[in-house]
């Protein structure tokens, strides 16, 4: 009966995306555990399966990485727009989100790389790496609205040619001296979380000489 068949193939679609589920947590989990050079058969083996189900259900290692990535990266965002809303200034909110996005990678630096290290090597399809850079691109865009908006409201008008660029500049800022003090190893001149993000916003609100005014420069 077509009703029956309708009813089958909703539950096997239902089975597959929880299995789908259940694989992309196991996957994180192992990358967290093994590292984000960790293979597929390490992944696999970890997750108490076959590399041969993860190729099914996700065609490749760079599958994984983009389906793994749009769930950190969901989680990231959301966490980071959560942290700017008690922000009673809009220097406030920059730390709130600054410091959320460096919690969330330094929770497990090796998810972090993984999702965020898209390698053209890893996968013969053009189709696939466009995805993938797609959803890192959508992430750090919509970060970079997040910011803007408090800006554009301490600004005001007549600032538009400004706060047009300063989201991608800062972004930029945010995610390269973020990496960067992920891989650096714990030393004593190595800034804890919050010194970081403090520095960070520093950077982003004065820069890193404001003494230094332009006006009077020669």
């Amino acid at each position: 009966m077509p009703g029956s068949a309708d009813g089958r193939s909703a539950r096997w679609q239902s089975h597959r995306e929880e299995r789908r589920r259940e694989l992309i947590k196991s996957a994180r989990l192992a990358v967290h555990a093994l590292g984000s050079d960790a293979s597929m058969e390490e992944i696999a083996a970890a997750a108490g399966t076959s590399k041969s189900v993860f190729y099914r259900y996700f065609g490749d290692k760079a599958g994984l990485q983009q389906a793994v990535g749009e769930v950190v990266l969901s989680q990231m965002q959301r966490r980071i727009g959560e942290a700017a809303q008690s922000a009673q200034t809009p220097r406030e909110g920059l730390l709130a989100m600054v410091s959320a996005y460096l919690q969330m990678a330094e929770t497990s630096p090796h998810v972090y790389t993984f999702v965020t290290r898209y390698s053209a090597a890893e996968t013969d399809s053009p189709q696939r790496s466009a995805a993938m850079s797609g959803a890192l691109g959508h992430f750090f865009e919509s970060i970079g609205d997040m910011i803007a908006t408090p800006m554009r409201t301490h600004l005001g008008d007549g600032k538009e040619a400004v706060i047009g660029y300063w989201p991608t500049a800062a972004i930029g800022l945010v995610r390269n001296a973020g990496e960067q003090w992920l891989s650096t190893p714990a030393s004593p001149a190595k800034p804890d979380q919050e010194a970081m993000a403090r520095q960070i916003t520093d950077w982003l609100c004065v820069g890193i000489a404001p003494e230094l005014d332009p006006s009077g420069s020669r």
